[in-house]
């Protein structure tokens, strides 16, 4: 073929590019995005470029918005009932209008916290032959290292490599565990759980429950913890820290550093989810959307490229235990408590398994639960 315009060279270069193989051989350097840094990469590849559309999606960006997510002190809510009932209708509402929240004086000390955001920097910043130790796509292992858990099925890569472990209902053992993190993760995963413990009762009571019913349903039986590290983008511009989308279970729990770049869609509106010391990010997941029949909402959210970094998030997503045998599986749809003649349930009832089997396999961005709507 003979190239005569830039159209046609355009053209012809997008012809030519394999991404399954530039795919391959990333995943198979088992380095991650941090291994393109070390390397000293000034281009952002191609296989991360997320397009036009998806960075500028024609809705507004309001980095200095009067908009911010409600902001939520937990001080006296174990001893003081007028203190407690004034937390829970802060809770509803951030549930029923954001979907998101930010919790201060939450029981986890100060000084658990920075250094679970500096266990999680030395993991991935260590030799990359040792991190490649932990590399692996298989899902059954307790303690995993990777880039981009739908790596060789999205349109294109996030900026982002993720330690993750599978924690609750079957914590890893401690050999399984890096040495860099194993004593913070142990620790500060045990303090998350009594943390969602907690969580969980004020929601059951902002949904004029009985404040064990959501825990009753199982909701923190399982903990999922990614340690997420946004290096250095050379190309903001062309890529993105985690794409647009809602998370599935039924809450997360988000530990950031002071870096910013997480991005809440509220009212047609990206709204930044500003960094304070101390504090935690609390969001509504898929799963709890559907049994609070649309009472309580998951919203879509994602995290920016940046020119500095890296940026470090830990997320610990709570969800139910999946493992109940096929001949017994666990059903969710609308608490009963919740419906009435004027609020008729808006899903069906779905077992964990095809809820599951759904959330793994959707395309980014798309909902969990459209599947699942009467």
């Amino acid at each position: 073929m003979v190239v005569t315009s830039t159209d046609e060279l355009e053209a012809e270069t997008i012809s030519c590019y394999d991404r399954e193989s530039e795919v391959e051989a990333f995943d198979d350097s088992k380095v991650g995005v941090q291994g393109l840094v070390e390397n000293g990469v000034t281009k952002v590849p191609r296989m991360f470029h997320c397009g036009h559309s998806n960075l500028n999606d024609g809705l507004t960006v309001e980095s200095d918005s009067e908009f911010s997510i409600p902001l939520i002190d937990l001080t006296g809510i174990h001893d003081d009932p007028i203190l407690r009932g004034d937390v829970v209708g802060k809770v509803r509402y951030a549930c029923e209008n954001w979907g998101f929240f930010q919790i201060i004086n939450h029981g986890i000390p100060t000084h658990v916290l920075d250094e679970m955001i500096k266990g999680t920097c030395r993991f991935h910043q260590q030799d990359a032959e040792v991190r490649k130790e932990y590399y692996t796509r298989n899902l059954s292992k307790k303690a995993i290292y990777l880039s981009n858990f739908s790596l060789h099925r999205d349109p294109y890569a996030d900026w982002r490599d993720t330690l993750a472990f599978f924690w609750a209902p079957n914590p890893p053992k401690a050999e399984e565990l890096p040495p860099v993190c194993r004593d913070i993760v142990i620790q500060y995963s045990e303090k998350v759980m009594e943390l969602a413990s907690v969580l969980f009762e004020l929601l059951s009571e902002a949904l004029g429950l009985n404040r064990f019913h959501l825990k009753e349903m199982g909701s923190d039986e399982g903990l999922l913890l990614l340690c997420h590290y946004y290096p250095a983008c050379p190309e903001p511009e062309l890529a993105i820290g985690t794409s647009k989308h809602s998370d599935g279970g039924f809450m997360t729990i988000l530990l950031q550093d002071q870096m910013g770049g997480l991005q809440v869609l509220h009212e047609n509106q990206w709204i930044d989810v500003h960094s304070i010391h101390g504090a935690l990010v609390v969001n509504i997941g898929d799963l709890l959307q559907l049994v609070t029949n649309d009472k309580f909402i998951s919203v879509q959210h994602r995290v920016l490229a940046n020119k500095l970094g890296p940026r470090i998030s830990i997320a610990s997503f709570l969800r139910t235990d999946d493992e109940s045998p096929d001949d017994m599986p666990k059903l969710y749809g609308p608490i009963k408590e919740l419906l009435s003649e004027d609020t008729p349930p808006l899903y069906r009832q779905t077992s964990l398994k095809d809820y599951l089997t759904h959330q793994y396999t959707k395309s980014i961005g798309t909902s969990s639960l459209s599947p699942f709507k009467l």
